[in-house]
């Protein structure tokens, strides 16, 4: 068995699942609508200020969309362990690794094209809201924190991906990272004064390539890279996970 009839199969189980194509739309939609609504809502004294950031008050709304992400990744996962169709998919494809590879693929192919276009409409919707301070895509910085957003969201997704075939569960992967990336780093990261480990927890390490000019110990790239790594460890334990225990 060949790769191509496997992400064909994988196509078809998301296209055919209303949950699905609802929040992956739904990380387009939160993130666009709030995104927008923070530059149209931006009070003058606040823009004015020696430190705002035009690029990544354009990105304001990836908080709500990154849910929908994580939603999206665990549902497309978790969602084939809940209803039993995991039987099914591994005596189609016994193959456990190509299996793998080929939902992994088609997830981060289907999150990247709705990242890149949510982050690019989020830029070119938000920006003409912000006067003097706005920017452009030739701006410094600009066309990397567009494309970073994207692959942020891919990888969000891809995280929860690889945590749902550890847990096989929905409701479990999104009770551990909602929480977690919204509120659990902010809150240690609020209290650290020097930043120290607390910078390479994913979503703060992640975020540095929606600045900008990033500042800390990480850049924008090296950031990113970061969560990669966050997100080849989840991966890697999915693909564990799901090679060693039944089904």
């Amino acid at each position: 068995m060949n790769l191509k009839p496997v992400l064909h199969a994988e196509w078809l189980k998301i296209r055919s699942l209303r949950s699905l194509c609802a929040t992956l739309a739904a990380v387009f939609v939160a993130t666009v609508a709030f995104s927008v609504l923070a530059c149209a809502t931006l009070d003058p004294q606040e823009s004015a200020r020696p430190d705002f950031d035009p690029l990544r008050t354009s990105f304001f709304g990836l908080d709500f969309g990154q849910i929908a992400a994580i939603c999206f990744g665990a549902l497309a996962v978790a969602g084939e362990y809940r209803s039993g169709a995991i039987r099914v998919s591994l005596t189609a494809v016994p193959r456990r690794g190509l299996f793998w590879v080929s939902k992994l693929a088609v997830v981060g192919a289907l999150s990247l094209g709705v990242g890149l276009l949510t982050s690019l409409t989020c830029f070119l919707a938000g920006q003409p809201f912000l006067g003097d301070r706005g920017l452009t895509l030739t701006d410094p910085g600009a066309l990397r924190g567009v494309i970073g957003c994207g692959l942020f969201l891919c990888l969000i997704t891809l995280f929860s991906a690889g945590l749902a075939a550890v847990l096989r569960s929905a409701p479990a992967v999104m009770g551990l990272l909602i929480p977690f990336l919204l509120m659990v780093s902010f809150v240690i990261g609020d209290l650290s004064e020097d930043g120290g480990a607390v910078e390479f927890l994913p979503d703060r390490a992640g975020r540095q390539i929606l600045l900008q000019d990033a500042t800390g110990t990480l850049g924008p790239w090296s950031g990113l890279g970061v969560l990669a790594l966050w997100v080849g460890a989840a991966l890697w334990a999915g693909g564990r996970s799901l090679a060693r225990r039944d089904a």
